[in-house]
């Protein structure tokens, strides 16, 4: 649920270091505080408007048609992603790929919340709620994601934010890193990045939340809820105000201790994460037209999903592609990918360099000219 932040923290640190720090504390802010709340607000809503729709006298059917029309479809933009990315394009048409990206969007959003739907209910039918088998496949997920290197793959706003560029709107990284030339490879590392990668992050976050659920105040939602609003925000307070010497620790590291810090960072970083998840989701039902489901969630959801594409973060509810654990050099690796203001000044930045030396040009050239045509003097007439 999180990019790749490779070249991107040396990129973005021109200008004064007040500056910097200014914006920096912008971007955590802005994640924080209205990326998060947006993408949950858009996940719970569309959930929730599954569940009133979908087969809801059957809940295992309905689990499993989420499942294979949320996962199939990830798989198909999984493997259609390079040929989506040369004819969807802003230079062909600004007005049709805008229209098409955004639309790509909204049916990306609904697979990735079915897919996951339908795998989250297919345990529950499956294997029940005891905090024993709980706990058990949690702790067996989390290791499998470490020892394929995939274990970031489970953090999520506000440790994340997608702004929706052109270059790679539908860019998703593979497991394997395979070329799309090879087509039978390249379509097996689809498979497995979609289904293996994906349901092993679900299978984390499902097993998480319901131990929340179990043992943090569990005859008083209300209160449970608030107490994960508070604790989720306080570690993520935490966690992001020792990103800098966590940067500089890793930095330091190298080979399976390096990974360990890095993959224990993430681990703390996720639990801040799925408490802030639940805490949102559980008050939108406690405040959010309790008493009319349906209204509830499609304002929700509307809103949400039009806020997001107003602020040009829209794929920031998507659940795409696989990152590889300490993968970007030295302490990159522990820098969330939150760097939304930061990418607007630095374009905004190139954009008056480029001017500047386009509006440079012309004076010069004009300069040489008028230099080229004054008549150069013999020795006779200056004297």
């Amino acid at each position: 649920m999180r990019g790749s932040t490779a070249g991107l923290a040396d990129t973005l640190t021109s200008g004064s270091r007040a500056h910097t720090a200014l914006l920096e504390f912008a971007d955590v802010l802005f994640a924080s505080v209205v990326v998060a709340p947006a993408v949950v607000t858009y996940w719970k809503s569309t959930w929730s408007l599954m569940d009133l729709y979908v087969l809801t006298e059957d809940p295992v059917s309905s689990a499993a048609v989420c499942a294979g029309f949320g996962l199939c479809l990830d798989l198909l933009f999984c493997v259609f992603q390079a040929q989506l990315g040369k004819y969807l394009r802003p230079d062909r048409s600004r007005l049709t790929y805008y229209v098409l990206s955004r639309i790509y969007t909204c049916v990306a959003g609904i697979a990735c919340v079915g897919g996951w739907r339908g795998v989250w209910n297919l345990l529950n039918e499956c294997t029940g709620d005891s905090a024993r088998t709980l706990l058990s496949t949690t702790v067996a997920a989390t290791l499998s994601l470490a020892a394929l290197r995939t274990l970031r793959n489970i953090c999520a706003a506000p440790f994340a934010v997608a702004v929706d560029s052109p270059q790679d709107y539908f860019d998703i990284p593979t497991m394997f890193r395979t070329s799309s030339r090879e087509t039978a490879l390249y379509i097996l590392d689809c498979v497995f990045s979609v289904t293996v990668v994906g349901s092993l992050v679900v299978f984390v976050w499902r097993g998480s939340w319901a131990l929340l659920d179990i043992f943090l105040y569990p005859d008083d939602q209300v209160k449970s809820f608030w107490t994960s609003l508070v604790v989720g925000y306080a570690i993520v307070v935490v966690t992001f105000a020792t990103q800098v010497p966590m940067r500089w620790a890793v930095g330091k590291l190298q080979g399976a201790p390096r990974l360990l810090v890095a993959d224990l960072y993430h681990l703390v970083s996720f639990l801040a994460t799925v408490n802030v998840w639940r805490a949102v989701w559980g008050l939108m039902d406690v405040y959010f037209f309790p008493d009319t489901p349906k209204l509830s969630n499609w304002c929700s959801h509307i809103i949400s999903l039009s806020l997001l594409i107003l602020l040009n973060c829209s794929n920031s509810i998507l659940v795409r592609g696989v990152y590889i654990d300490a993968e970007e050099p030295a302490g990159d690796c522990v820098v969330f990918p939150c760097h939304y203001l930061r990418l607007f000044f630095h374009k905004e930045r190139i954009k008056k360099r480029q001017k500047g030396s386009l509006t440079a040009a012309p004076t010069s050239a004009t300069k040489k000219i008028e230099e080229a045509s004054v008549p150069l003097q013999t020795p006779e007439e200056k004297v």
